[in-house]
């Protein structure tokens, strides 16, 4: 879709990067680790600086101390850090839960490891899982289940009730978590909700989260994953013959602004609320229905009133007729549910972009 709509001349709300300009201070401090820094291979588990600053913000928000040597690994981007976990802990012939939809690069990573997947379809408007339907899921070939929260491309959040019915139901099994957090400062409540919080589920999980996503800087492909030593210690057997390190001079940019700057991440959710707002509210005349948004930078649209036609085929048609690229929600899921109408846009963009998108959509 970004490349039909830079083909069509679109405005481009369909993948999720900002269109913004990131904290002129981070890049400086880039600019001079790039001039005056070490510019070689960093630690393979990354710079020493880092995972302590990194310690230090899942101390401030989650209240969860872990250590920084053995239980944060820094990677190239999250979906490095996602491909490591699945690929240092699945094993042919596992089971993997995936909750649908579902980002794209889960499965993939999956039957590159030999497993299979097992997905429960989550449905509009709330998404919630049925934690019934998930327990008839398990079997004794279950290794990993993958979660999503803030959820990509639903925008809605999981609720504590939901980390504790999954901690419930995988309790008494040999069975993993791959908590994917990279929307973590990016919700709408009055508190994350993490599986950093939740003593018990923690100890048997990773959690990965991304520089990308929270310093608007998705081209630096800066993440990691935080996990119990034993955890990341497979972990890292695979990082280091994937990207052994990752780039030094933008780690250290980035411990350098986490130490100077730590409440910064607090504001991301404000930041992005602001964004939320302008554009539900430019589209509150138009015809579509506007879903709840609890986290994310993605809102979804439901087109049921305006066409039939699926949702690939109406994404086409409005790069083409009303000059907005956005995601057909379909992609996500292994079996669409039938008759459903939904499309997703990135609201990571300047205000004038989503007024102008908005009073394009509205024409409809």
């Amino acid at each position: 879709m970004s490349a039909l709509a830079a083909e069509k001349g679109a405005l481009n709300l369909s993948q999720g990067f900002p269109d913004f300009a990131p904290d002129q201070r981070l890049l400086q401090r880039a600019a001079d680790a790039v001039l005056h820094g070490n510019n070689q291979y960093a630690p393979m588990t990354g710079l020493p600086a880092l995972r302590g600053a990194i310690a230090a913000l899942i101390e401030r928000h989650y209240q969860r101390e872990v250590d920084a040597a053995s239980e944060i690994t820094v990677t190239s981007g999250a979906s490095e850090a996602i491909f490591d976990a699945i690929a240092a802990l699945v094993r042919p012939g596992d089971e993997v839960v995936l909750f649908d939809p579902a980002y794209d690069l889960y499965e993939p990573a999956v039957t590159l490891a030999g497993g299979q997947c097992r997905r429960l379809v989550l449905t509009a408007p709330d998404f919630r899982p049925d934690w019934q339907a998930f327990e008839a899921l398990l079997s004794e070939k279950t290794r990993l289940v993958l979660i999503n929260s803030p959820h990509n491309p639903t925008g809605s959040c999981w609720q504590s009730a939901d980390l504790d019915a999954l901690w419930q139901a995988i309790a008494s099994r040999d069975i993993y978590v791959l908590s994917d957090e990279v929307y973590e400062f990016i919700h709408f409540g009055q508190e994350a909700l993490s599986v950093h919080s939740h003593s018990e589920l923690r100890e048997r999980s990773l959690v990965v989260s991304s520089f990308g996503k929270s310093f608007h800087l998705t081209g630096w492909k800066l993440g990691y994953a935080v996990a119990p030593a034993a955890i990341s210690a497979e972990l890292r057997k695979v990082h280091q013959f994937v990207t052994f390190c990752t780039v030094n001079p933008l780690q250290q940019a980035i411990a350098g602004h986490l130490t100077a700057l730590p409440e910064e991440t607090f504001a991301l959710g404000p930041f992005y609320r602001q964004k939320r707002d302008v554009l539900r509210a430019a589209l509150t005349k138009s015809r579509f229905k506007l879903l709840p948004c609890e986290g994310t930078y993605f809102q979804l649209l439901d087109y049921s009133a305006i066409s039939d036609e699926d949702d690939v085929s109406f994404c086409e048609r409005l790069v083409d007729e009303v000059g907005v690229a956005a995601i057909p929600v379909s992609v996500f899921y292994q079996n669409p549910p039938k008759g459903q109408r939904l499309i997703r846009l990135c609201f990571a963009k300047e205000e004038a972009t989503l007024i102008e998108a908005a009073q394009r959509l509205s024409q409809l």
